[in-house]
């Protein structure tokens, strides 16, 4: 089984959280376990949760797990364009791992033309040293308001020759419309590139679905690929908050004594909430995302986590009463933890020329520190110690903590009593330093918890949601067609769908 060098195809989806970044890592998953020497790629990301490569360039998580899919270190040319909003007007652009300009939507469009070459030549260089790449997309393909400028779907599929499948999302409804008017709406030139469909978070009976499939392949004139099954919990790096649940969770008495509950305050701007993941792994513990101060009262662990608007979201927290919840409950010695930009907030003084604007600041005052924000991104993978564990983590941020004194060090960071802040990310996803940070989480909250033994292993558990994916392409998608369009591209002769358009590049 091989794809020729250089073959590649795009993953595009009739939505956001469609299930591209999980379709792609599948797909890369299935063909490695085959001896594929594939790579991921996504040209345009607009995520705020985000990973550091060896080199220290910056791209998107979920190229990050793409990577691991692959069996690959990740590096910049699998993400050469990352957008990290920082309101719902403005966003950094990070291009090849490195901060370029903090724009508006409209500032963004005299980038385009540069970043399209960025992209184009990052994708030449993994098809030049791989056998396969998987593109991702970004949003949908038909947002038509926005294809003349468009780097990351079909403009990236055009000017690189690449068939596109597209994934639809039975779980929202209306998939089969979905599908059908994501091809409709595109041009003649574009049409031509959409090769086949896959229908995915499909729970039901397939003796209902298979007229559908069958009168959705007669009327777009494009096979169905397959159906993926819904599986419950098979998360892996999700790529922004629209992926969080938000779902009710039952309040304390639902949970025994020994069952550690951890509240995760969900910013606006929340970052690199994958941070927690590692946590929700642990048996025994229950981790949610909170908005309220009455969703804190009884948690075990609060966390202040990530964000990319240090200031804006510490103001949030003060007008939600959030604030004040969290200092009576460091004042009355239950464990606060702070990452990144939640670390900041923990700070006495923040000082914030760069990303805010605002100048000076008062923090939460919970930790002995102060914040002054510089214009240099700091990037690095980190590696430390802590309760006598090895960590490595990364980090990603332009805020530097200056500790006052009188606050224990801890990751870089700094703790003082029951509140600890770190600027490193990741750092739960190392094992034994996990289990004794969680022991001591739940001596200070008085719960009878204790970690399971031999616990667990993240990278392991990672790695076996990873085969899972893989697992999935393999039983449920036509692997064969996959390998076709990776070896010869897009079918010839595939029909025009009126009403067509004329808004390609």
């Amino acid at each position: 089984m091989s794809a020729r060098a250089g073959g590649a195809l795009l993953v595009a989806g009739t939505t956001s959280d469609a299930g591209k970044s999980v379709v792609t890592a599948g797909i890369c998953r299935w063909l490695a376990r085959q001896g594929v020497k594939v790579a991921p790629f996504k040209a345009q990301n607009m995520s705020l949760n985000s990973f550091v490569t060896a080199d220290g360039a910056e791209i998107g998580r979920a190229q990050a797990m793409q990577a691991a899919a692959c069996g690959l270190e990740p590096v910049a040319d699998m993400n050469p364009i990352l957008l990290k909003p920082g309101s719902d007007r403005r966003s950094q652009v990070v291009v090849m791992g490195r901060p370029l300009a903090d724009v508006d939507a409209m500032e963004y469009g005299a980038y385009k033309d540069r970043l399209r070459r960025v992209a184009v030549e990052a994708l030449e260089r993994l098809r030049a040293e791989y056998d396969a790449v998987i593109c991702e997309g970004a949003g949908s393909p038909a947002e038509i308001n926005l294809r003349k400028g468009d780097i990351a779907n079909m403009g990236l599929a055009r000017a690189a020759g690449l068939p596109v499948i597209v994934v639809g999302d039975i779980d929202r409804g209306g998939v089969f419309a979905s599908l059908y008017g994501t091809v409709a709406l595109l041009d003649a030139d574009d049409q031509r590139l959409i090769s086949g469909f896959v229908i995915n978070k499909f729970r039901g009976a397939m003796e209902l679905l298979r007229p559908g499939l069958d009168m959705i392949t007669e009327l777009a004139g494009r096979p169905v690929l397959g159906v993926l099954p819904w599986v419950e919990g098979n998360w892996v790096d999700v790529e922004d908050s629209l992926a969080l649940r938000t779902d009710p969770v039952p309040a304390g008495p639902a949970y025994g004594a020994q069952t550690l509950r951890v509240a995760v305050v969900r910013l606006p701007r929340i970052s690199n909430f994958t941070d927690l993941d590692a946590l929700a792994c642990e048996p025994g513990v229950v981790v949610r995302f909170v908005t309220t101060p009455a969703e804190l009262d009884d948690a075990d662990l609060v966390v202040l986590p990530g964000t990319r608007a240090t200031v804006s979201d510490l103001r949030w927290l003060r007008e939600r009463g959030l604030a004040e919840a969290v200092a009576a409950r460091a004042e009355r010695g239950l464990p606060v933890l702070g990452v990144c930009g939640g670390y900041q907030m923990l700070a006495r003084r923040i000082r914030d020329d760069v990303e805010s604007g605002a100048g000076e600041v008062p923090g939460l005052g919970l930790l002995p520190a102060e914040v002054e924000f510089g214009p240099e991104k700091i990037l690095g993978r980190p590696v430390g110690t802590a309760y006598g564990a090895r960590v490595a983590a990364y980090e990603i941020h332009h805020g530097v903590v200056a500790v006052d004194g009188g606050a224990e060090p801890f990751l870089d960071g700094c703790r003082a009593g029951s509140v600890w802040g770190t600027t490193w990310h990741g750092a739960m996803e190392n094992d034994e330093f996990r289990r004794a940070f969680l022991s001591e989480v739940a001596a200070l909250a008085g719960r009878a918890y204790t970690p399971a033994e031999p616990g667990v292993s993240f990278a392991e558990l990672r790695e076996r949601r990873l085969d899972a994916l893989g697992d999935l392409v393999e039983r449920h998608l036509d692997t064969g067609a996959l390998l076709r369009l990776l070896e010869e591209g897009p079918p010839a002769g595939l029909p025009p769908l009126p009403p067509g358009g004329t808004m390609g590049a």
